[in-house]
């Protein structure tokens, strides 16, 4: 029986139409959640985060998905799909299409009918980095601290003693590709696939290192410091070349993806490259103007408001915000009055009485409500 191919949507939970961002999505969520260093020494985990990874680095990439969506739809032609067939190297792409068919008429691939296939490329790894609400503002430089699987030094990943301890593999003969038969519907016919001993490669390891097993990798923590940058914000990130999981057999290795969590502040908020905050005001300043104390990111900005404020108010102070490389933000102020709750007897006459002291002309609002009302409904208040 064929061995079925993995279903990398399945595995990731997401839809054979499902856009990027969904796949990207559903990736970290996994991540997080099948991570080893959460589950040390859990082999079922391990291998469902490899799992995660492989189908990851499939559908994100948006050549290596159209293979492999084709592969889904047509068992048999495509890499891996069992069936006798040894295209574990899959398809570079649609064009590849007319090069099966041509090898199976006796064209074989390329001149020499060599397919070699790429060194695997290792995982991609997602780090959450914690930063202050100021942090993120003006910069700061973290030290990242993770495990991984980092290249053997001493073989430079290649899994042989010495790195250079290799053989040429003896079934392909060193061109990584063997010939074989397979039935059809057009008959029986010679097709040439990747050698099942080297993976594609034509070599063989002839000893292995010492250090690593002839894997090429070996599990370490990785250590380093990162400036971040001014003006980052919870949806930036940053891309490590190079830093993820290392690959076998001398591949290229991963990257490393720093996603950033942003703790709030107690009194400002954040949007882009503005910042917002509400400030209370007093009853007096808000009839008759005076100036307030602002929080900004450095130090309070005074701010001036005029007679006649009413509550909600906005204010904008130009510049203040955060700086990024598309320019700088503004400060947003909302002034809310602050209504006393608590008076004495001598305090709530003295209100009353200038209350009653106040003519309703002078209360703009109150004036254009008061007049409203008679117009509807033919009678007229005072204030309330």
């Amino acid at each position: 029986m064929p061995e079925q191919k993995k279903n990398y949507y399945e595995i990731l939970g997401v839809s054979r139409n499902a856009t990027q961002d969904e796949i990207k999505s559903a990736y970290r969520k996994l991540a997080k959640q099948y991570h080893p260093d959460l589950h040390p020494g859990d082999a079922a985990i391990a291998e469902k985060f490899k799992e995660v990874n492989e189908a990851n680095a499939t559908l994100s990439d948006e050549q290596k998905r159209k293979q492999y969506d084709f592969e889904l739809d047509h068992p048999g032609m495509g890499g891996g799909m069992g069936g006798g067939n040894p295209f574990s190297g899959g398809f570079s792409g649609f064009s590849d299409i007319g090069d099966i068919f041509s090898s199976m008429f006796g064209g074989g691939f390329g001149e020499s009918g060599s397919v070699r296939r790429a060194p695997q490329r290792g995982a991609n790894i997602e780090q959450t980095v914690r930063l202050s609400f100021l942090d993120a503002i003006k910069g700061c430089t973290k030290e990242i601290s993770y495990f991984r699987n980092e290249p053997c030094k001493v073989c430079s990943g290649t899994g042989a003693k010495g790195g250079t301890a290799f053989e040429k593999c003896a079934k392909c003969g060193g061109s990584g590709s063997i010939k074989y038969r397979q039935d059809t519907i057009f008959g029986r016919v010679m097709q040439v696939g990747n050698c099942p001993d080297c993976n594609g490669t034509g070599r063989k390891i002839k000893e292995k290192c010492p250090d690593c097993g002839g894997r090429g990798y070996v599990r370490g923590q990785t250590r380093f410091t990162i400036n971040i940058p001014a003006g980052v914000d919870s949806d930036s990130s940053l891309r490590k070349r190079g830093f993820g999981q290392a690959a076998p057999a001398g591949g290229e290795p991963g990257d490393l993806y720093i996603y950033f969590q942003i703790e709030p502040h107690k009194l400002l908020r954040r949007q882009d490259k503005d910042l917002y905050v509400n400030v209370p005001i007093s009853y007096k300043t808000a009839v008759l103007g005076g100036k307030i104390q602002v929080p900004g990111i450095d130090d309070t900005i005074e701010l001036t408001i005029p007679a006649g404020t009413a509550s909600g108010t906005r204010f904008t102070i130009r510049g203040k915000g955060v700086r990024t490389v598309n320019g700088t933000g503004n400060l947003y102020v909302d002034v809310l009055i602050d209504i006393p709750t608590r008076l004495s007897r001598e305090q709530t006459k003295k209100l009353n009485d200038f209350e009653d002291s106040v003519p309703l002309k002078s209360c703009e609002n109150m004036q254009r409500y008061s007049n409203n009302v008679s117009a509807l409904y033919g009678r007229s208040i005072d204030k309330q």
